[in-house]
């Protein structure tokens, strides 16, 4: 199932502060291809403009239930038979409880209403509004109708409260959005364990050997995993990215640590997905003080660390799919095809570096995906979407 970007979301915006946070997300949305509909209703527009909105999106923006200026269509049907996406954000109280038992008084709830499509409320209020008993009962219903709850963040908010109720950063709520956008569930009931990151050997207190993966492409095969609906747990070294939202995430430091976190339970789950780049040497011992600098060389005895794909592949039950990663400076086919048999796995997805767009850091990828009878070359693109494609193509038999 291809999550084409040329797909209509529509966000309804009601009156809240949090309103400028929305602004950012519809620019996003914008700018990677999707078509953004954006409805307001008669309290939003008190914090931003339909104009801040139609700009940022090139679409009209919906203001009025009984204007004559659209098309000769009955707009608010036409647009909820368009929209593969309904979000409401941010959503307030009054708004939550409106959907929640039918209403439709303005252009936003009724085309909320008509709407056919997966939709997701996204709250941003008081923490004693949000909390009230009749607040969470509304909630609960809107999910017993089937519509998805974005959790609001904690912090500081603006009546000057701290507790429940920030509207989420719109990174989040982008990442939300595509996961409601990705219907095809195929992963459902499924339990995938994904690794990520690099591993730091310890010298001593000060230092370490590591290298330079940044988790990019196993944080995008962690989100590609749950948007299939699968039960995913990310093991991951030390990165500079956020925790994916319901995903559940172990951090270690040492290659030991990843290789005991891995294996640990290893019987659990139905698939792997090692993509993190361990360490294949660590010191022989550590120094529990600081080593200090001297005349001449410093040599560092060394021993090999755990081979944690090749572990795997010992143990492998045939009804578990097992996908490593191979990043190589050349050679890449003769290499890759070598690893997969050695270590006795289904997949390996050789990943040159050669590239500086394929490297360590960047934000975009190219690989070939490399299986017992056939291979399949994955072109230039996002990270994301690489990871969506090597997730279809390995456990299209699941």
């Amino acid at each position: 199932m291809e999550l084409s970007n040329n797909k209509c979301i529509l966000i309804g915006v009601t009156g809240g502060i949090a309103v400028y946070k929305v602004c950012s997300l519809v620019s996003s949305l914008k700018k990677q291809g999707f078509e953004v509909n954006v409805l307001m209703s008669k309290e939003a527009q008190e914090f931003v403009t339909p104009l801040t909105f139609q700009t940022l999106s090139g679409q009209k923006v919906i203001t009025d239930m009984f204007t004559t200026d659209y098309t000769p269509d009955v707009h608010h049907i036409s647009l909820a038979k368009k929209a593969d996406a309904f979000i409401i954000a941010p959503a307030t109280a009054n708004v939550i409880a409106k959907v929640a038992n039918g209403l439709a008084d303005d252009f936003l709830t009724t085309t909320f209403l008509a709407a056919n499509c997966p939709k997701m409320i996204v709250p941003a209020m008081n923490t004693g509004m949000l909390t009230n008993p009749i607040t969470q009962d509304n909630i609960e219903k809107c999910k017993h109708y089937g519509m998805k709850i974005l959790t609001s963040n904690s912090g500081y908010l603006a009546c000057g409260d701290v507790g429940n109720g920030r509207l989420p950063e719109p990174n989040q709520i982008e990442d939300a959005i595509k996961e409601l956008l990705y219907t095809n569930k195929f992963l459902k009931g499924k339990k995938i364990l994904i690794t990520a990151g690099p591993t730091q050997e310890s010298l001593d207190p000060v230092r370490y050997i590591t290298n330079h993966s940044t988790g990019k492409m196993g944080y995008a095969l962690a989100r590609a995993c749950r948007n299939a609906g699968a039960d995913v747990t990310l093991v991951s070294g030390q990165t500079n990215l956020e925790d994916i939202r319901d995903i559940d995430t172990t951090k270690i430091h040492s290659a030991k640590e990843m290789a005991d976190a891995v294996l640990e339970h290893s019987d659990e789950y139905d698939g792997f997905i090692l993509s993190a780049a361990v360490a294949d040497y660590t010191p022989i011992s550590y120094s529990e003080n600081k080593i200090h600098k001297k005349d001449g060389d410093l040599a560092i005895p060394v021993q090999r660390t755990t081979d944690i794909l090749a572990s795997l592949g010992k143990k492998k039950r045939d009804n578990q799919v097992i996908i490593g990663f191979s990043m190589e400076t050349e050679n890449l086919e003769e290499r890759s095809k070598e690893k997969r048999i050695k270590k006795n796995c289904d997949y390996i997805v050789g990943n040159s570096i050669a590239s500086k767009n394929t490297g360590f850091a960047s934000d975009t990828n190219s690989v070939i995906i490399f299986g017992e009878k056939e291979s399949k070359k994955i072109e230039l693109m996002s990270k994301d979407d690489v990871a969506q494609r090597i997730v279809e193509y390995c456990f299209k038999e699941f």
